[in-house]
């Protein structure tokens, strides 16, 4: 897509730090990061979202995450990681390239992400779980 973000990194026409790459993934820095190693992690092909990428381009994008994961645990020491993806605007999905977000933690960082958790739907398991048999 001419006019994605992402694509664009990809495609070398704008600036990213690279932190891996192969035939199918590329890995940078976010360049709005909430943390050091703040990594975003896409596929060189256009995929909206989890709907969208097909199941052998997703096992390629999650075992370069893997990776990377391993390599900063090994290099740098990080214990504490993050993996976020968001698929929809709903989901707050902000850039419509499928991309998974490596988040190094750290206590302080003043990160926490808290659900709003409803106990009560536990009542509606069964019926839930009909609805996708």
């Amino acid at each position: 897509m001419k006019d994605c973000i992402f694509c664009k990194i990809v495609n070398g026409k704008e600036k990213s730090w690279k932190v891996f790459e192969n035939e199918k993934v590329y890995a940078f820095l976010d360049v709005n990061p909430v943390n050091e190693y703040h990594t975003l992690v896409i596929p060189k092909n256009h995929y909206e979202n989890i709907f969208d990428i097909p199941e052998n381009e997703l096992k390629e994008l999650i075992s370069a995450v893997k990776k990377i994961a391993t390599l900063y645990n090994t290099q740098l020491g990080i214990e504490n990681i993050q993996i976020i993806n968001s698929s929809g605007i709903e989901a707050q999905q902000d850039v419509f390239h499928i991309h998974f977000h490596i988040v190094p933690r750290k206590k302080g960082d003043h990160n926490d992400i808290r659900w709003k958790t409803f106990p009560e739907l536990k009542e509606k398991f069964d019926i839930l779980l009909e609805k996708i048999k």
